[in-house]
């Protein structure tokens, strides 16, 4: 990390080390978005997710960014439905800054939702054109919906390139480390600039693992794709065993940034 920022540094990491650290609005390993002016930019998500045997539900997240500091507000909210469940409301926020050095960056994240959720991680990013992602996440294990689709209580280890033209590729587990389930997901990810307005990111996913200690091993594979064109972006994703479940999701996201 750059010299001229290391009370930043030591004031977030003895923070990490100190709270219950999620990651669902924080930026994922290998793909947040570039720091820019200390203006603040806005950028508006709302999502909309069918799973098999349950009802839909929604999804909508404000983010706001200021240089290297991030803030987001989100609402997730699954109806109920004709089997008598009642479905799942929960309100987050959430703050995430950007660490940036001559050797990669350090990105550590911390969310609070209702019904008592408290979470948080730290992502490095350490090289430039060639890069190891490692990560580490934390929660109180108290009612999420995880709008990740990975482990939480986690850590992420892999590598990335930027050494293609117009291209970061990036491969890394994110794997449980806590609650004994075994859980592992796989992401290949490919982010490619087509143009100044236009960019393409796919990301491929392969899971397994068990729900819980005592329950089954399951596994699925997922794909992702966005299309960024100007402030504008759409994602297309369907995943199998949704967060371990027997349920498959597809999802569909559209997206404004202001």
């Amino acid at each position: 990390m750059s010299s001229q920022h290391p009370p930043h540094a030591a004031f977030f990491l003895a923070l990490l080390l100190i709270s219950l650290p999620a990651l669902a609005d924080p930026s994922r390993p290998g793909g947040g978005e570039e720091i820019g002016d200390a203006d603040w930019a806005f950028k508006l998500t709302p999502s909309w997710y069918s799973t098999t045997h349950q009802a839909a539900a929604t999804d909508v997240n404000v983010r706001a960014t200021n240089g290297a500091h991030a803030f987001w507000l989100g609402h997730y909210r699954q109806g109920g439905s004709a089997d008598g469940d009642s479905g799942f409301e929960q309100t987050r926020t959430g703050y995430e800054y950007t660490l940036v050095g001559a050797a990669g960056k350090l990105v550590p994240s911390l969310q609070v939702a209702s019904h008592g959720f408290v979470g948080g991680s730290v992502n490095a990013e350490i090289g430039t054109q060639v890069f190891a992602l490692l990560g580490f996440g934390r929660t109180n294990t108290r009612a999420y919906y995880n709008l990740n689709f990975d482990p939480n209580d986690s850590v992420v280890y892999g590598f990335g390139t930027r050494l293609v033209p117009a291209s970061t590729i990036s491969l890394y587990a994110v794997r449980d480390d806590r609650l004994d389930t075994g859980q592992v997901v796989t992401h290949a990810v490919w982010r490619y600039q087509v143009s100044d307005l236009q960019r393409l990111t796919v990301d491929v996913s392969n899971k397994h693992g068990r729900p819980s200690p005592d329950e089954a091993s399951v596994a699925g594979r997922g794909v992702s794709l966005t299309y960024d064109y100007a402030s504008v972006f759409v994602r297309l994703a369907h995943e199998q065993k949704v967060n371990f479940s027997d349920e498959d999701q597809t999802r569909v996201t559209v997206g404004l940034r202001f």
